[in-house]
């Protein structure tokens, strides 16, 4: 029995880990394959069955992996964006989710023929849309800044909302009497709201006082913070059952928002960990499918399906931005986002549970519905997000843009090259010369840190793909790197070479504590720029089958330094130590050549 727990939970880690790697390789949204391959490792194969594997543990471990999850969304969320889309996503919220619900429970009742009460309830579950989906969402398309910060506001605080109203519907509903029903109804949401919002700021104030007194040491944060999380949503379901979720996503808010404390160290771990929990979160709920509630999926449900998507998301994205500073592309992009999740299903099967009886065909429905939800969402969203948000300019495909760390003369000219190929690009320094320098040569340039916590919340990153860091400062340039690591991937972060070149210096500094290096090992901050007051420049030639790169090299003697590589479809390529480029007749190759 311990070995076959072991090989199922094995494999549950194995596959959900694996299909998120081969979604990445083959740049397919993730959620998509994590469903395909639980539905193939349980319903299918056989391989995998979770309740078999856990039993009664597999709910606490699955609201405790959703808690997790919703904790580490709250710390991505900052304030600071309310005031450009703070309306929106408390109309989207409050207004959007009420619209969802009348017109989900419409459907469930006139289209899948379920009973008044039932048919509401599954309408509030619905309500949801879950950081579980859209986060992944966003790190594969990456839309602009606006539509990314409106679609994980709302998805975080709509998830525990959306489970209290599911509490609030069924409560309701069992009591019967409209007048007692609502009393009762009334006294629960105040309890629940009660202990999620002072549990969670508690817990939130609880863990700031010894990270800024320096109580936990750095070896142990990460743990505490796991079990304080836990500890929160346990806490807090106590209190006031079902008041869990809302009590970490306010927990996580908090401490994001704080600035006693730092916490940035908690949430690169918190990342790791929620992708390893959706993975297995996913391959858990799609594996959990049987082969006879297959009988339930048939033309009405896609019916209902279709009016999810089609009808209640549009019309509630349509009220909830009357008036908004939206423009008509971000709209859009909205109506036609709202996936359902881990929240969805795991509420949706809790209820099947507790409505569940001999021979209530009605309450069996629930499950087999929530995956088509979660299912058909994924599919229909996940497959639409990346092209649409292209079609709307809102996202590129590729983004080619540069983010550079520093505005002074190395920069600027290193920027000057690439900015007049066409790529975007925006310089970032705290020397308000060297920006008013930059801008009047006509290179976009920003006044500010670039180690600042909310800079990506201030500049618009929409096509910015990369960042170099290029101060005379190696310690900022590092930081900076490890700064901008979780936005752009550690393969898109590059930095100038240390000033202290000898092998024994740079190797003090471990890899993953810095960025890649750039152009080449002697290519200093201190010796470009001794290049380049000497009278050399930075210049663009095209290569041909005539001019090619060994041509270019002895014309200029071998000198000549390579900084980056325009291929022929129009992509810049980074010349780095550690993955050198063989530039090919068509391209075009940015280079120092150095004076005389």
């Amino acid at each position: 029995m311990s070995q076959h727990l072991l090989v199922g939970i094995t494999g549950i880690l194995a596959l959900g880990v694996g299909a998120h790697w081969i979604a990445w390789r083959l740049r397919l949204p993730p959620i998509l394959l994590l469903l395909t391959v639980g539905v193939v490792a349980g319903p299918v194969t056989g391989f995998i069955h979770p309740r078999a594997l856990l039993g009664n543990l597999l709910t606490p471990i699955v609201s405790s992996s959703v808690a997790l999850i919703l904790f580490e969304g709250g710390l991505r969320l900052k304030v600071s964006e309310l005031a450009r889309i703070g309306n929106v996503v408390r109309n989207l919220v409050l207004i959007g989710a009420t619209v969802t619900w009348i017109v989900t429970a419409l459907a469930a009742r006139y289209v899948l023929r379920l009973d008044d009460g039932l048919a509401i309830l599954v309408g509030a579950i619905l309500v949801v849309s879950g950081p579980t989906v859209i986060a992944p969402l966003l790190r594969y398309v990456r839309p602009s800044t606006t539509i990314a910060s409106v679609l994980r506001w709302e998805s975080i605080l709509i998830d525990p909302l959306g489970a209290v109203l599911a509490v609030l519907v069924y409560e309701a509903l069992a009591l019967g009497p409209i007048e007692q029903a609502t009393a009762r109804a009334a006294a629960i949401f105040i309890r629940i709201i009660f202990a999620g919002v002072v549990v969670g700021a508690g817990g939130a104030v609880m863990m700031i006082q010894p990270l800024k007194r320096y109580w936990i040491p750095d070896f142990l944060q990460n743990a505490v913070t796991l079990a304080a999380v836990v500890g929160v949503f346990t806490a807090s379901n106590v209190l006031a059952r079902d008041s869990g979720l809302l009590a970490v996503t306010i927990m996580g808010i908090t401490l994001a928002n704080q600035k006693q404390a730092p916490v940035r160290h908690i949430m690169e771990f918190k990342e790791s960990l929620s992708i390893l929990l959706v993975s297995s979160l996913f391959i858990v709920i799609a594996s959990e499918l049987k082969y006879r509630d297959f009988r339930y999926i048939g033309l009405r449900s896609l019916l209902f399906l279709a009016i999810l998507i089609l009808v209640a998301r549009p019309l509630a994205v349509a009220i909830s931005t009357i008036r908004s500073s939206l423009n008509w592309r971000e709209r859009l992009y909205l109506a036609c986002m709202c996936p359902r999740g881990v929240v969805a299903a795991s509420v949706m099967s809790v209820f099947a549970l507790r409505l569940a009886g001999p021979g209530d065909t009605q309450a069996a429905q629930l499950v087999p519905l929530a995956f088509v939800v979660v299912m058909g969402t994924v599919i229909i969203y996940g497959l639409a997000a990346a092209p649409m948000a292209h079609a709307l300019k809102l996202a590129l495909p590729n983004p080619q843009g540069t983010l550079i760390a520093g505005a002074g003369p190395v920069a600027q000219a290193i920027a000057r090259s690439v900015h007049e190929q066409g790529f975007p690009t925006l310089l970032v320094d705290t020397n308000r010369a060297n920006v008013n320098d930059a801008q009047l040569s006509g290179i976009p340039a920003y006044y500010g840190s670039i180690l600042s916590e909310d800079l990506v919340d201030r500049i618009e990153m929409h096509g910015i793909g990369r960042l170099l860091a290029l101060t005379s400062n190696d310690e900022v340039n590092s930081l900076a790197a490890l700064h901008f690591i979780e936005i752009f991937g550690r393969a898109a972060v590059f930095q100038l070479p240390p000033q202290h070149t000898d092998e024994s210096r740079r190797q003090s500094v471990a890899p993953h504590l810095r960025g890649r290096l750039l152009f080449g090992e002697g290519c200093t901050h201190a010796w470009l720029r001794e290049q380049l007051e000497a009278g050399g420049v930075i210049k663009t030639t095209a290569l041909t089958e005539a001019f090619d790169y060994r041509a270019f090299q002895a014309r200029h003697g071998g000198a000549a330094v390579p900084l980056f590589l325009v291929s022929e479809g129009g992509s810049l390529n980074v010349f780095t130590t550690d993955q050198p480029l063989t530039p090919r007749p068509g391209q075009s190759i940015i280079s120092l050549i150095p004076s005389g």
